[in-house]
């Protein structure tokens, strides 16, 4: 568009696919940078998100190490300190070895089951 008006400008087409590759890689490289402006802006507030979870975590935990340190405590004048210690233990033991059972079981059923296995053979795929 650098010529004059009225006169019409003659490019060759070596000229116009030259221009045409040049502007696809400009525009391929504006889309790159804009992606990696958009990971590195999520990624800074995954990590801010992280953090707080973790924190929160940590917090939690405590709380519940606090209370179970009371409840040793306030049984250990009705059972000793030992047997308080194991009934602790043991209540804390029984609840984790269900939630670790419902778990795995969690997991395990993330396979394939009959009815998915039914529909991937409908659609064909394996």
């Amino acid at each position: 568009m650098d010529a004059p008006a009225g006169e019409p400008q003659e490019e060759s087409i070596g000229d116009l696919l030259g221009r045409l590759v040049e502007d696809g890689r400009a525009y391929a490289e504006a889309e790159i940078a804009l992606v990696k402006a958009i990971a590195a802006h999520r990624a800074v507030r995954a990590r801010r998100a992280a953090i707080l979870l973790a924190a929160g975590i940590l917090l939690i935990f405590l709380a519940a190490l606090a209370l179970m340190f009371g409840a040793v405590l306030g049984l250990a004048a009705l059972l000793g300190p030992m047997g308080a210690g194991l009934a602790i233990a043991v209540t804390l033991g029984v609840g984790g070895f269900v939630l670790v059972r419902a778990g795995a079981a969690g997991v395990r059923g993330l396979g394939r089951d009959d009815e998915e296995k039914a529909a991937i053979e409908r659609a064909g795929t394996p």
